[in-house]
């Protein structure tokens, strides 16, 4: 894939500091159509590149590394990894590039925050694409992410790496071997000694560990405060988003276009043409 957008960075604060927010930018700069994308729990802004791809010519697209992932600063306390932490530094990144508002395509954990952002009174988001997320987030994913999350594993090379993202993500459905390299060679990182781990600090699992053990987590509430036009991707084997879950989102709150993705559980990937074309058509169609 050519490489055809910059990485900048904005300084953002917690209450244990200052922290450093890396973001990748396509398109032109001074375009007013903004997208911002945010990336699930351990992944990064890179796993939005075909998307932005096909979106670049009609939106400037800005795709963050959330702190703590990608090249992203880590944060000084693992207990800041949550929600209000990535607002504020959402918020931050908005203002940084001047947009005045900006449609949001946020998966998984993306999705939350998008979500939250604009269920919030005067929000920037005016359009909103939710991943695989929504309002209700079931036990038994929870229960899955927590086997793997924080666990920084050292893998002896790159190959071992990939075989260990192929297990991980396999509810990600089927995908070549040059898309499995992809979404392995953005997430680790190759150490002196020649070994790999991944980039996310495994200190983000914290917060999430702090509430084991898993209940359902309901946010209807945030949910129904939404008022900007909302998509709804949900795989068809999604553990997260139960499809009562989305149907109910197609019900109240934003009223949201549902539409289920065959063969794939959590979280569509929007590397393949036919899921771009979903969020392309539910963007573009104002």
């Amino acid at each position: 894939m050519t490489e055809s957008f910059s990485r900048r960075s904005v300084q953002c604060i917690a209450p244990s500091g200052l922290h450093r927010m890396s973001y990748v930018e396509w398109g032109e700069p001074g375009n007013p159509r903004v997208l911002v994308c945010v990336h699930g729990l351990t992944r990064c802004a890179r796993d939005f590149d075909f998307l932005a791809r096909e979106l670049c010519g009609h939106y400037r697209v800005v795709c963050p590394d959330v702190p703590g992932r990608g090249e992203s600063d880590w944060l000084k306390n693992p207990m800041e990894y949550a929600m209000p932490t990535y607002l504020g530094d959402m918020v931050t990144l908005i203002a940084r590039i001047g947009a005045q508002s900006v449609h949001w395509v946020g998966t998984s954990m993306g999705g939350l925050v998008g979500m939250t952002l604009a269920s919030l009174p005067e929000s920037p988001v005016t359009r909103l694409v939710l991943n695989d997320i929504g309002p209700v987030l079931s036990a038994q994913a929870l229960d899955r992410i927590a086997t793997y999350l924080g666990k920084a594993p050292l893998f002896p090379s790159f190959d071992a790496a990939e075989q260990f993202v192929r297990v991980v993500a396999a509810p990600f459905g089927p995908h070549s071997d040059a898309q499995w390299r992809f979404l392995t060679e953005h997430v680790v990182r190759r150490e002196p000694d020649g070994t790999y781990r991944f980039r996310y600090d495994p200190a983000v699992a914290a917060p999430f560990n702090a509430e084991s053990p898993h209940e359902d987590v309901e946010l209807w509430s945030v949910y129904d405060a939404v008022r900007c036009p909302t998509l709804v991707m949900r795989g068809e084997h999604s553990d997260l988003l139960g499809r009562e879950t989305a149907a109910r989102m197609a019900e109240r709150g934003p009223r949201a276009k549902c539409v289920e993705i065959a063969g794939i559980g959590h979280a569509p990937t929007l590397m393949h043409a036919d899921q771009i074309a979903i969020v392309r058509a539910f963007l573009l169609a104002e």
